[in-house]
């Protein structure tokens, strides 16, 4: 994939759907499919979370007042 790493996220998550849509999908693919897209989420969420920080700090770290 060629995009950013959200856009090709995105594609990725797209590509799943449509498989996970067929009927023609054993059930093990299916369970290594739904188990990928938990993981491209994850990636998703950390990158989300890493443009949405304040410059010069670290994300998931909160500031103390």
């Amino acid at each position: 994939m060629t995009g950013t790493p959200l856009d090709d996220a995105i594609a990725e998550l797209e590509l799943a759907a449509t498989r996970l849509r067929s009927e023609d999908l054993a059930p093990e693919e299916a369970a290594d499919l739904v188990e990928r897209c938990a993981e491209i989420a994850a990636r998703v969420g950390s990158e989300l979370e890493r443009r949405s920080a304040p410059e010069g700090t670290v994300p998931g770290q909160e500031t103390l007042l």
